[in-house]
């Protein structure tokens, strides 16, 4: 089954696929919109929030895109293109879609990773999407608990944020605050 992928007016996605789900009738063909979940601090307090893994894009599984879901789709509003272009509509080369088919195995939410930090500032991923994905990471910003990875699309490069949980306090000293040495573990 090839991947084809809508590109939707940003913000606007949950809309065009409330009203996809109403043209989409085979059982072959399915939308998804891949999102993370993220940590987000506001006034000093962190709250749970929810974004588009590609911000503004759907992806429609299916074998092909006859002429009567082309039109369907193209009049919902929001909709934008299909990529590369409306005249030469591609499928998701193969590598593509492994990057698309990674994160879906997660879910269509994605949460956030669980990592640590070897003794040489590495992140290690221990699990969630992240894993497998450590030569992608660019960025790591400790303190928001978030990696910046770049991923591609059609030969088009996004750097993406996704949170993780650090492992690093779990690690360095047991339960009860006390390290295996007798002094006092970080906090």
């Amino acid at each position: 089954m090839a991947f084809f992928v809508i590109q939707v007016r940003t913000g606007k996605e949950k809309q065009y696929l409330q009203q996809a789900d109403k043209v989409l009738r085979a059982p072959e063909q399915q939308l998804f919109w891949p999102r993370r979940a993220l940590r987000i601090r506001r006034k000093g307090q962190w709250k749970d929030s929810v974004a588009a893994i590609f911000p503004g894009y759907l992806f429609l599984q299916a074998e092909a895109i006859p002429p009567p879901l082309y039109w369907a789709l193209k009049r919902i509003a929001g909709f934008l293109r299909y990529l590369k272009d409306n005249q030469h509509i591609e499928p998701l080369s193969a590598r593509d879609r492994e990057i698309l088919l990674h994160f879906l195995s997660y879910g269509e939410i994605v949460q956030r990773s669980r990592v640590y930090f070897d003794q040489d500032n590495r992140i290690r991923v221990v699990s969630g999407p992240l894993r497998g994905m450590e030569g992608r990471i660019v960025k790591v910003d400790r303190r928001k608990g978030r990696a910046r990875v770049r991923l591609e699309l059609y030969e088009d490069s996004f750097l993406i944020d996704f949170g993780f949980d650090s492992l690093e306090k779990a690690l360095d000293s047991p339960p009860g605050g006390k390290s295996t040495d007798g002094k006092p573990g970080r906090s």
